[in-house]
């Protein structure tokens, strides 16, 4: 969990969460007006998801690939 190549995975994984939850967030719309978008609340699932997932890299640390922010062996 103390390497470089761990926080370069997790950061990876984190801002992906991070693109796929403000998708979701504009979905729960009626469609994808960009005028018509609430981006705090957009903004709030980004950083959620974000969270969410360093959360999950930091508790699957030893669990997998040594240094590495993956569960899978």
């Amino acid at each position: 969990m103390w390497t470089a190549s761990f926080w370069k995975d997790a950061v990876e994984r984190a801002i992906k969460t991070a693109a796929q939850a403000v998708v979701l967030g504009l979905g729960l719309g009626e469609g994808l007006d960009a005028f018509s978008v609430d981006y705090k609340l957009a903004l709030g699932f980004a950083v959620g998801g974000a969270m969410l997932s360093l959360l999950t890299s930091v508790a699957s640390a030893g669990v997998g690939n040594k240094g590495t922010a993956s569960v899978v062996v």
